[in-house]
């Protein structure tokens, strides 16, 4: 941290607690954020943090997007920014010609086009490389057919990163990359909004492609079926956002809860005051700390460029797993209460065990770390 991220730290915070805090239980209600906050976003300049100001981003690097990461999941905040900042731009940035990123990126700076990437499927999961969804040449067009679903930012999207399968017979060498403007197609439908355990405000939706078409220049990358590949580079800085999130919210659920049990009084003495509660938050506190010193370590191997996949795998299911666990705890010593969604640590508990699904299953990293071994 240094004293510009730390004035950039504070601003995100308090952005978040004014904007987005006391709408939480609305949002909740209606399955998604309020469209304008994705403009307010963008306003504080929040959106697109670490691209370039030649394409209209803040011009940071990834630290900037760790930090908004990490202050989202310390608000208890559910926005799906993640996916658009740390995924979707970085896939324009790293693979887009240089019209596609002078067209896209800076509205999405600005959150007037908000971003989506779709990956999974129905059926499919977690194994990209079995994706249905087809794009058939046609002249100067792309014709897309299939259907996706559990997509992030699914029902505000108008901007989506479409894998597809340009050469079926192909396999994995046949899938691309097509970005789709849903506001600029025919054919183009949203599902319903997918109603979840937690991360009630995180708008998830299908998406229907039904011969939509679009020009054969939405291809991100020169060529077709790089799509699997440019994937695989770019996920290990999503597992990254993941695992960021994850180490932040066990010292997040730490913190309610020592706040909890300095206040509760049992049998006549503070919960603190138990050998059993001390031992339970020593050995949470203990688990943080591991989880951090790790995640920092990986994000020093990300910014210089050295994050392998092996590495990111383990920061992902490593975390998330430690996450849910160190919650567990923590909602324990909470009692009967921790069982109310009134208390921040039953939110959390709800919230974080998509974790260990979301950006491939910790069953596949698990794999992924295996494959490295034999």
């Amino acid at each position: 941290m240094t004293e510009e991220l730390e004035i950039f730290r504070d601003s995100v915070r308090k952005f978040l607690e004014k904007e987005f805090v006391p709408n939480q239980d609305r949002w909740g209600k209606q399955g998604f954020v309020d469209r304008e906050a994705w403009s307010r976003a963008g306003e504080m300049g929040l959106l697109c943090a670490s691209i370039p100001e030649q394409y209209g981003g803040g011009g940071g690097d990834f630290t900037h997007e760790a930090i908004i990461n990490i202050e989202i999941t310390r608000a208890l905040v559910n926005f799906g920014i993640g996916v658009h900042n740390g995924i979707v731009s970085h896939y324009i940035l790293a693979y887009g010609s240089e019209e596609q990123k002078q067209k896209w990126l800076p509205r999405m700076a600005t959150g007037e086009l908000v971003a989506a990437i779709a990956m999974s499927e129905p059926g499919v999961g977690s194994d990209l490389k079995s994706v249905r969804t087809k794009a058939a040449r046609d002249g100067k067009h792309y014709v897309i057919n299939g259907s996706k679903t559990f997509i992030t930012n699914g029902y505000h999207a108008n901007l989506i990163c479409v894998v597809a399968k340009t050469n079926p017979e192909l396999g994995a060498k046949g899938i691309s990359l097509i970005m789709v403007e849903t506001d600029e197609v025919e054919g183009f439908r949203r599902g319903k909004l997918l109603e979840k355990i937690g991360q009630k405000a995180q708008d998830t939706a299908e998406l229907f492609f039904d011969e939509v078409r679009v020009p054969v220049s939405n291809l991100l990358g020169a060529e077709e079926g790089k799509g699997f590949v440019q994937l695989m580079q770019q996920l290990p800085q999503e597992r990254m956002i993941i695992a960021l999130g994850a180490q932040a919210s066990m010292h997040r659920a730490i913190e309610f809860t020592r706040e909890y049990v300095s206040q509760r009084e049992v049998f006549g003495q503070s919960l603190s005051q138990m050998q059993n509660t001390r031992f339970k938050l020593a050995e949470c506190q203990t688990v943080a700390t591991i989880a951090t010193t790790f995640v920092d370590q990986c994000m020093m191997q990300l910014l210089a460029g050295e994050l392998d996949t092996t590495t990111a795998a383990m920061a992902k299911w490593w975390a998330t797993q430690k996450n849910c666990e160190v919650i567990d705890e923590c909602l324990q010593l909470h009692g009967g209460y921790g069982y109310i969604l009134e208390y921040p640590i039953a939110k959390m508990y709800a919230n974080a065990r998509v974790s260990k699904i979301y950006g491939g299953s910790n069953e596949i990293m698990k794999e992924l770390i295996a494959r490295k071994m034999f």
